[in-house]
């Protein structure tokens, strides 16, 4: 399948904030549980269109652990777009965001789009962070703030799409050098005239609508 660009993500927070169910969800369409902590980084693809061009979405999947922050940081450099992501049931995942976004920043493209995920918005009853703290600490950091699911799927297509959709207006916009790999951004084979095959990712927008609150 060919694509116009190809962008690279990089998913990053602490430990058992849902960072690989939310990749599982994005690239297969399933939840899966119990899942085995994330040694080291794991990898998924898949391809959606942005603005009629085929996208193909290149995510690593980091592990949250202390241990494996030098090889996650090895991983900022080259993305075009990171997926912070926190638990609202747990407080203390969000109060980490600030250290996470400090080293994200450090060691990343300045370009980078940063998404703010607060993940298990099914857990409501659970609750511990407000969905106005959340949106509070995007805007004072300048992120992209959506409360997911990866259980049950919402608006996980969406924080995956408008992030490449932030990165693809920042391309139109000539913020990114696109023939600069270390950007995170790479022209893709695509051949003229090529259509997209079915299903292969819906396109963008086509789910709805994308508040940040559920």
């Amino acid at each position: 399948m060919s694509y116009a660009y190809l962008f690279k993500y990089i998913i990053i927070g602490d430990t058992g904030v849902g960072k690989s169910c939310l990749l599982l969800q994005f690239t297969d369409k399933r939840f899966q549980p119990v899942h085995d902590l994330t040694i080291g980084v794991e990898f998924g693809a898949r391809m959606i269109a942005i603005g009629g061009k085929q996208v193909k979405l290149q995510i690593w999947d980091t592990a949250g652990q202390e241990s494996f922050r030098s090889i996650t940081r090895s991983y900022y450099r080259g993305a075009a777009g990171a997926l912070l992501v926190y638990d609202i049931t747990r407080r203390d995942t969000f109060n980490h965001l600030t250290a996470w976004l400090e080293d994200a920043r450090q060691h990343s493209n300045s370009n980078m789009v940063i998404m703010l995920i607060g993940n298990k918005s099914d857990l409501e009853s659970r609750r511990e962070v407000k969905c106005e703290e959340g949106e509070a600490f995007a805007r004072e950091h300048g992120l992209v703030f959506m409360e997911t699911s990866a259980k049950t799927a919402a608006n996980v297509e969406e924080a995956f799409i408008n992030t490449a959709r932030e990165i693809y207006e920042k391309i139109q916009e000539g913020v990114f050098d696109v023939n600069n790999e270390a950007n995170g951004i790479k022209i893709g084979p695509q051949q003229l005239g090529a259509t997209p095959s079915a299903g292969q990712g819906r396109p963008a927008g086509s789910t709805g609508g994308s508040d940040g609150c559920c």
